[in-house]
């Protein structure tokens, strides 16, 4: 799922992508639903996709990817990873890894001030995701973090919307 896929493209060329420049990790903690995404083959056919994050004492990432299938939603798909930032000078940059010893980008290219909202990709713009604390989001704000997408080089037309309403 979101961070799964994440894990096999450490060997992706890295071209020049801007993140934030500053992440509160206790902030950014909890539960995210994904509301958009590029077609990857890590959550082909899942809806209800959420990522659950989680600081651990030795400061690293806990990280649980959540989907149902669409075939059947009784049945639900689980990654279980670990997520960490290699370099505090760039807290917007993460590793993560879910299969040792593979790791991949996760970086946060959008983050509203109040942690609602964020917009994370990888350098190659293979990868994108739009991720919200709530199930539904505004297409203000949707318009806007597609236009930050767009502006870094993301070809936005790739991006699905995923269905959020399956029942808790």
């Amino acid at each position: 799922m979101l961070l799964t896929m994440l894990s096999f493209i450490s060997c992706s060329p890295k071209k020049d992508l801007p993140t934030v420049n500053k992440v509160d990790l206790q902030k950014y903690s909890g539960q995210w639903y994904e509301i958009a995404r590029f077609p990857n083959r890590f959550e082909k056919g899942l809806i209800c996709v959420t990522a659950n994050y989680k600081v651990k004492e030795n400061g690293k990432i806990e990280v649980i990817n959540k989907g149902r299938t669409e075939k059947d939603i009784n049945r639900i798909k689980t990654a279980i990873g670990t997520a960490w930032i290699p370099n505090n000078t760039y807290p917007g940059q993460l590793k993560v890894r879910f299969f040792w010893p593979f790791s991949g980008n996760y970086y946060i290219i959008a983050l509203d001030k109040s942690y609602h909202y964020v917009l994370v990709g990888d350098p190659a713009r293979k990868y994108l995701w739009v991720l919200s604390r709530t199930k539904t989001m505004s297409e203000d704000i949707y318009s806007k973090l597609l236009k930050v997408a767009e502006r870094n080089g993301f070809d936005i037309h790739k991006l699905i919307r995923v269905k959020q309403d399956c029942d808790p």
